[in-house]
């Protein structure tokens, strides 16, 4: 199937490892110009060669990728990054770490404010930054790498239940507001993904629990149905062909790529 990317320009949030990383790979892949953001420029480096390996592999047109140091802590850095770089984006992809494990209850206010400036106010930035080019263009791609706890809240991660799901009906919003132009916004929910942040959600869990990790990630691929972990290419996969023009009428939509794990529909 011809997705009909070649030419788009991406901007790529969170590349630097798991998700983001494979997501960055797979559009450069399809002939999209790829722009890395994260917030340490030597893994940005590392990651924009392979990048460019992958398309020298895949394809022989020659393509422009970059990336942008921004930190998600500071949505008005962010945004004097952008104005400075600017934004002529088909396709923004949010993505940022999750926040730090533990109950509701025993979180404090400052982490809450922290996991809100991360993952709605900064994302709100970039949207609002990208959006005027994607409207002249009357094609726009913005998907949100968030949780299925949107769906389900996940025992163990309150702050995160709760700021994803306000990035979720902020994104909802957005759908029903930018449909006309164009313009789709729809979120991916990844389930227990083979990243960084799900060893360290095992750590954590083993350390509370007192059992081994081994004992841990056992007990959580039991629970899905696909009795394993996903790869970060798999739901690149899925944010690959949202992005395309072959899904031009799935607009608002929250799409579970989490091997059955998720009970609800």
């Amino acid at each position: 199937m011809d997705l009909q990317l070649q030419n788009k320009n991406a901007l790529v949030c969170g590349s630097t490892q798991g998700i983001g990383k494979a997501t960055a790979i797979a559009l450069a892949k399809e002939g999209v110009n790829v722009t890395l953001v994260a917030r340490n420029e030597e893994k940005l480096q590392s990651v924009l060669a392979e990048v460019r390996e992958a398309c020298q592999f895949e394809r022989s047109r020659e393509q422009c990728h970059g990336y942008l140091v921004a930190d998600f802590t500071n949505p008005t850095a962010l945004k004097e990054v952008l104005e400075k770089h600017g934004t002529k984006f088909h396709i923004l992809i949010n993505n940022t770490g999750g926040p730090a494990g533990g109950p509701a209850f025993n979180a404090t206010l400052d982490e809450f404010e922290r996991a809100f400036t991360m993952h709605l106010k900064c994302n709100h930035v970039l949207v609002q930054a990208v959006v005027p080019f994607m409207k002249e263009e009357n094609y726009g791609r913005i998907i949100n790498i968030i949780s299925t706890s949107v769906k389900q809240p996940l025992d163990g991660l309150g702050v995160s239940n709760t700021i994803r799901g306000a990035v979720a009906n902020w994104s909802k919003t957005l759908a029903n507001e930018l449909g006309e132009f164009g313009i789709t916004v729809n979120n991916v929910l990844p389930g227990a993904t083979a990243t960084e942040r799900l060893n360290e959600i095992i750590n954590n869990k083993a350390t509370k629990t007192g059992k081994s990790a081994e004992e841990v990630e056992q007990a959580m691929k039991n629970v899905i149905p696909a009795k394993r972990f996903a790869q970060p290419e798999e739901t690149a996969s899925a944010v690959t062909f949202l992005v395309s023009e072959r899904a031009s009428y799935i607009n608002g939509i929250n799409l579970p790529v989490d091997g059955g794990r998720t009970k609800s529909l």
